[in-house]
């Protein structure tokens, strides 16, 4: 079973690189200019993807691989008083639109993260940061589900098995990180 894993992640891999390079890039510029400008990034996702969302957001906010000053970056997910208040308030499906909507400003990325594409609650933070003006990104499967017609840019990992999806958004999470560091601290200097 550890080969067969192995391999299906290599093929996932191999595939993910041409279907996503333009949209990284696309997304990559989109972070380096609203970070440079003072904006913020918000991310967020469910289960999986809310380890992954806050996992980012630390990368930027601490440091990757070079010291640099931190980044503006939250994870929306990672406020458990925010999450449970708006929950019970308005229900699960607005728990990120509550929080995009209260935090974010126009020159701000969100970056909403999903394998299915699918979850309400990540749909509805995307509307409501296009309705403010935010950029757009969704990391997700194949297709992109409900978010592909919704964001400015979107990552769609060519497959459908959630572990292979998670795998590939782990590794492009690291490279967008790494790129937005690099692109920082040449410019500081």
């Amino acid at each position: 079973m550890l080969r067969q894993a192995f391999e299906e992640h290599q093929a996932v891999v191999s595939a993910s690189l041409a279907a996503i390079e333009p949209s990284f890039d696309a997304v990559l510029d989109r972070l380096v200019a609203g970070l440079q400008a003072g904006g913020r990034v918000l991310a967020f996702g469910n289960g999986g993807s809310a380890a992954q969302a806050s996992h980012f957001a630390a990368e930027l906010t601490g440091r990757f691989e070079e010291d640099r000053p931190g980044f503006d970056a939250v994870a929306l997910s990672a406020d458990a008083a925010a999450l449970t208040s708006v929950a019970n308030d308005y229900g699960f499906d607005q728990v990120f639109a509550r929080q995009v909507a209260a935090l974010g400003r126009r020159g701000d990325v969100v970056v909403a993260i999903s394998t299915s594409g699918t979850s309400a609650n990540v749909v509805e933070g995307v509307r409501a940061a296009a309705a403010a003006g935010l950029v757009t990104a969704a990391l997700t499967g194949e297709g992109g589900g409900a978010l592909a017609p919704l964001v400015d840019h979107l990552i769609a990992v060519p497959s459908l098995r959630t572990a292979r999806v998670q795998e590939v958004h782990a590794i492009v999470l690291h490279e967008l990180a790494r790129e937005v560091e690099a692109r920082a601290v040449r410019r500081e200097r």
